[in-house]
This record gives structure tokens, sequence and C-alpha cells, in this order.
């Protein structure tokens, strides 16, 4: 019986910058690891890139000043409201400050206890008071720490409301769980969400907005020489320099074939390859969410496109077989497994129906981190695998 299942490790590359050749580097490297093993690349492995290191290789930048003229461009230069952001240094700050550059006057407004991700901008424990007090009316910025107090992050320290409040003289703040209620101070919309900008973007324009665009509108096109994202524009974006952003990889999946082919045309064998950015998982200290890009994959392999078609195994262990034991069991368990395809109806009740692609590309920013580990690639063999592989 083997004893090991999937096996991932997290692979060191050079420093990486723009314009370098990311395919030949990372197929090199990953050949390398795997070559010291004594191995050999197989189909079934998954080679997964951080997001962070395509988009750098793309030159996909913008700068704060390249978001306000395509504010201004979009909205008139007038008066403006931005709904619903999330609270964040690295992911919105700079975004806010360029939104800033193209409005006379931005009018923020923040959800609460907390943002759409789960950042907190209160204590939860005054949360009945504060609803009893403010019941869901629009309140300034002033008027909610009335109630509420002040508030900073636990893991941070930082007050994002202070924080958003000094980020332009020409931001005021309000608080109102109702995206709807920004209407009766500006008919001028950018939404700020990032999972809810559609169904918000709706309810807006049904509720009489004039005009309403999503932050995936905003740098969807290059402006000014700029880099752009034409599916989700500034949203999964972050902090480059004071004055610049790295944007979403735009070309994920035109990166993904090119590494499949890379491989290929090295050692015939083409992995499944995967680019993935934040995990969909959940802090369980504090309640954020941690999926503030748009998607957690924006390019992967056909395969890694599916679900996976499980039997789950602790189930079956005790219901099905609890009166045998031993070697008697373990092959009945085995050979419900290898049968599972003849009925995949009956198991896919009893797994979580996730894509491969999320599922993987949790694990890989789990596995490579956002810090100084330095392995933007993670490499995983035997994802595929079950209980009967031999």
């Amino acid at each position: 019986m083997r004893l090991t299942g999937t096996t991932a490790m997290g692979i060191r590359l050079p420093i990486i910058s723009a314009g370098d050749n990311l395919v030949e580097i990372v197929a090199s490297h990953v050949l390398d690891v795997v070559d010291s093993q004594g191995e050999t690349l197989s189909k079934n492995d998954i080679v997964a890139v951080t997001e962070a290191i395509v988009a750098k290789t793309e030159g996909n930048f913008a700068k704060l000043s390249d978001i306000g003229d395509d504010v201004r461009e979009k909205f008139g230069g007038g008066e403006i409201g931005l709904v619903h952001p999330m609270l964040s240094r690295n992911r919105f700050l700079n975004i806010l400050r360029g939104v800033a550059l193209g409005a006379k006057k931005v009018h923020v407004l923040l959800s609460y206890p907390h943002d759409e991700v789960g950042n907190p901008v209160m204590d939860i424990e005054r949360l009945d008071e504060v609803n009893d007090k403010l019941r869901g009316r629009l309140v300034t910025a002033q008027e909610f720490r009335e109630v509420a107090g002040e508030y900073k992050l636990p893991y941070t320290g930082i007050d994002y409301v202070k924080l958003y409040e000094e980020a332009s003289d020409n931001i005021e703040i309000y608080f109102s769980n109702d995206p709807r209620d920004i209407l009766s101070l500006t008919e001028n919309v950018l939404v700020g969400e990032i999972h809810r900008r559609e169904y918000t973007k709706a309810r807006l324009l049904k509720a009489g907005a004039e005009c309403v665009f999503t932050l995936s509108d905003i740098l969807s096109k290059s402006v000014n020489g700029s880099g752009f994202n034409p599916m989700y524009g500034v949203l999964g974006s972050n902090l480059s320099a004071d004055d610049m952003l790295k944007l979403f990889p735009a070309k994920a999946q035109e990166f993904v074939a090119a590494l499949c082919a890379r491989f290929e045309q090295k050692v015939g064998v083409s992995p499944e390859v995967l680019v993935y950015g934040d995990g969909a998982f959940k802090d369980p200290a504090h309640g954020i969410w941690e999926l503030a890009d748009p998607v957690v994959a924006p390019g992967y392999t056909s395969r890694l496109g599916e679900r996976p078609m499980e039997i789950k195994m602790k189930l079956v262990a005790d219901a099905v077989y609890g009166d045998l034991s031993g070697d008697e069991k373990r092959e009945a368990v085995k050979n419900m497994v290898k049968d599972k395809a003849a009925n995949p109806d009956a198991y896919r009740d009893g797994t979580t129906p996730r894509m491969y692609a999320d599922l993987v590309g949790s694990l890989c920013d789990l596995m490579g981190g956002s810090g100084d580990k330095g392995t933007p690639v993670v490499l995983l063999r035997g994802y595929f695998d079950d209980y009967a592989a031999d």
C-alpha cells in the first residue's frame, strides 16, 4: 500500500522583473526540481504560478493618475459616490487616491460591521447598540464614531476610516449597509465591491442612479499607455509603489498555454498548469475572508475547471463496511473507490462541489505565501490520485 497521497512543494525562483521570460524560468526550475528527485514530470502533476509574477512579467502596471483620468472620462469630473469598498492598504488605498484625482468630490460609503470580505470597521459587540441608534440611516463618519467608537483592525492596528479620510482632501466618509443610500448624495456611482458588484450595480440602476460603473470597468482598457485588465479592471490589483499599482494579469490564460507548450517541447509531457491568486478561505479568529481577488485562479488548464468526483470515505468505512476490519475492510473500500466512475451521481453529493482550480489555488496560496517565502511556484504531485491508486 502506498503511504503518501498528495504532495506539494514550493519552488524558489530568481527575483522576477518586468519583461523576464517567465515561461522558460518556471519550466527550467520545475524540471530541475523533479530531476533532482530522480523522477520525471507527469501529466497528472500540477504546476501553479502566482499571479503576481505573471502580471509583473507582463508589465501590467498603472499609475494613480491613469485611474484618475479614466474616472474623469467616465463620470465627467464631478461628484461621485464610491460604494462599499474593501478596507485594505495594499488592495484599495491607492485605488481610492487614484479615484479622487478624477473627481471633484468622492462620497465613500462604507458598510458595517465589516466590509465585503470580513475586515471589521467596529467592535462586533457594539453592533446591537449601533443598529438601535442608527436604524439603518445614512450617517457621516463622525455620527458613526459617536455610536460605534473609533476602531483599529486587530492585525494591522490601522483605523481605516481615518486612513481613507486622509487619502485626499476631497473625500468624505459615510456609513450605510444599503448601497442605494448613496443616491441621496449623488446619482453617479462607482461600485467598490468585488464579488457582488454586478448585483449592486443593478440595484443602483433600478433605484434611479444616472451613471454606474464598477471597479472592473476602471482600467479595463489602457489609459495613457497604462496596463489594464479587460475582465477585472483594477480588481485584484496590489500596491506596487506610492503612485503605482500592479494589476491582475491580463494574459494569464495565454501564459498557461505557453507554459504547457514549453513543457511539452522540453520533455514531451504537459502537466496541468494554474495561475493562482488569493485562496478562498476564511480566518477563524477574526472572520476575514481572504478572497480579495475577483477569482482564485485567472488562468488554468481545462481539467482544472472540472469538479472532483469522490466518495466520502469516512462515511463509507463506517456506514457501509462497518462490520469489516483490517485488510478486508481496506480492500472493500478500495474497490468501491475504483468503481465510482461507473455511477458518478451516487458520489458527487458526498463532497464539496468546488472546482479543482479553486481548491488547488487555495492550497497553493497557503503553500507559496504572500510574504518572504520566495516560492512563487508550487508543484503538486498525486493530487488526482485516490485511495485505490497504487
